[in-house]
């Protein structure tokens, strides 16, 4: 505490108007969220490496980690203390400011992103209220679209500085890929800011308490924004910048230790960050559905637990889904990435924003602009779409399987060509015998 006293002393003293006298509080509020919401982060992360093999494990009926601790509880730690007491290898060939400086462009962006997401509903103190986000900007969801962008600098230069080609294959790929979903992840947020007219996080919230939330409202924007967000995240089916299989490891192959685990914490924080950021954009964020309680004064203590417990079961589904996704579906090829990040996702994204737009305007003109006439439209509309989308357009045309864009005409040739040349083959090897 002395510490603190003396830091707001002295940046009283270099500028008046960065902390005034009247705001020792909030300065105290800010450095105590900080501390907290980070070092809870940072161990939720840990645990996440646990429920991740967990899940795996039961996906494929098997035990999972269970020798560490009870239940295996204790395996995050073993790993953590395995990683500190590996060897840092440096290849020689290696550029090493960037080669060092790389994790932590990766790891760093992953945790600020956060800052701004409110995670519950205010907690009165005996000093006033205290908002339950770390910085509350008023441009928050820019703020997040500013700071996620540069997590691909420091997997870009973990590949380039590493001087393998295994590595440079890995920061390639991770270029491209996060450049394609970054645009179509920005435009499938722009009809819940025009739902919302503003680009806070808080507003965004009160707008869905009062009309529905938005996965109703504009569930299309869902769906790309999940998709991009597994795509920007490097996660299954999108891993094509680690890519085991082809890669060895990817942009990592040459690190080890600390500096290894960096970029795993980063890809959680990312997955934990992009879960939290889904949950406030479509699922209302900590609104407890089908009340209004939990939004008005006068606040408290159980108010505040309701929505952060509300707000934290909503963030672990789509992390569950995120792991439950990895352990089921295959990888992606690298045409089919781009493929459906520029012929698909982008044409859709700038489509449904026109659609949902004109929708808007409409209604406005006819003198709904906000209630439940509006919301029920909106809904209307989207299940038409929905409907229009996945069962009437795409039928493996526009997102090419794994055949290749052909014909079913195409497709039958190929087949019986391959169930000729089986049977002729059959024939000869019977025929040797």
């Amino acid at each position: 505490m002395s510490a603190a006293v003396h830091v707001l002393a002295l940046l009283q003293a270099f500028d008046p108007q960065v902390v005034p006298p009247g705001n020792t509080s909030f300065f105290f509020w800010s450095l105590f969220k900080i501390v907290v919401v980070f070092t809870v982060l940072m161990v939720t992360v840990a645990l996440l490496t646990l429920m991740e093999r967990k899940v795996a494990a039961f996906i494929q009926d098997r035990p999972g980690p269970n020798r560490v601790g009870p239940g295996g509880l204790l395996q995050p730690a073993a790993d953590g203390l395995k990683n500190f007491m590996k060897e840092e290898t440096n290849p020689d060939f290696a550029y090493k400011p960037l080669f060092t400086l790389a994790p932590a462009m990766a790891f760093i962006p992953a945790l600020l992103t956060f800052a701004v997401i409110p995670f519950a509903a205010p907690l009165p103190t005996p000093w006033g209220l205290v908002d339950m986000v770390v910085a509350d900007l008023p441009v928050g969801f820019l703020y997040i679209l500013a700071i996620a962008s540069l997590g691909v600098y420091g997997i870009v230069l973990a590949g380039w500085a590493s001087n393998s080609k295994y590595s440079l294959l890995g920061g390639l790929r991770s270029s491209a890929q996060m450049v394609s979903y970054e645009i179509a992840m920005g435009m499938s947020t722009i009809p819940v800011l025009l739902l919302a007219g503003n680009v806070a996080l808080k507003d965004i919230i009160a707008q869905q308490v009062s009309q529905g939330w938005n996965v109703l409202l504009v569930t299309v924007s869902f769906f790309i924004f999940l998709v991009a967000a597994f795509a920007e995240t490097n996660r299954l089916p999108f891993d094509l910048p680690e890519a085991e299989s082809e890669l060895v490891a990817g942009y990592h192959t040459e690190y080890s230790g600390m500096k290894f685990s960096m970029f795993f914490i980063a890809e959680y924080s990312n997955v934990v960050t992009a879960s939290a950021l889904m949950t406030t954009l479509f699922f209302g964020g900590y609104d407890i559905p089908f009340t209004t309680w939990d939004n008005v004064a006068p606040y408290s203590v159980f108010k505040w637990l309701a929505t952060l417990l509300m707000f934290g079961a909503k963030t672990l589904f789509f992390v569950f889904t995120f792991m439950w996704v990895r352990w089921t579906l295959p990888r992606f090829r690298y045409d089919q990435l781009m493929s459906l990040g520029w012929k698909f996702m982008l044409p859709l994204a700038l489509a449904y924003v026109m659609i949902i737009a004109g929708a808007m305007l409409a209604l406005n003109a006819l003198g709904y602009y906000r209630g439940w006439v509006f919301s029920g439209a909106l809904i209307a509309l989207n299940l038409v779409l929905v409907l229009l989308l996945f069962v009437g357009l795409d039928r493996g045309r526009l997102v090419s399987p794994a055949y290749g864009p052909m014909s079913e005409r195409q497709l039958r040739e190929l087949r019986n060509m391959s169930a000729t040349r089986r049977r002729d083959l059959a024939e000869a090897a019977g025929g040797a015998d």
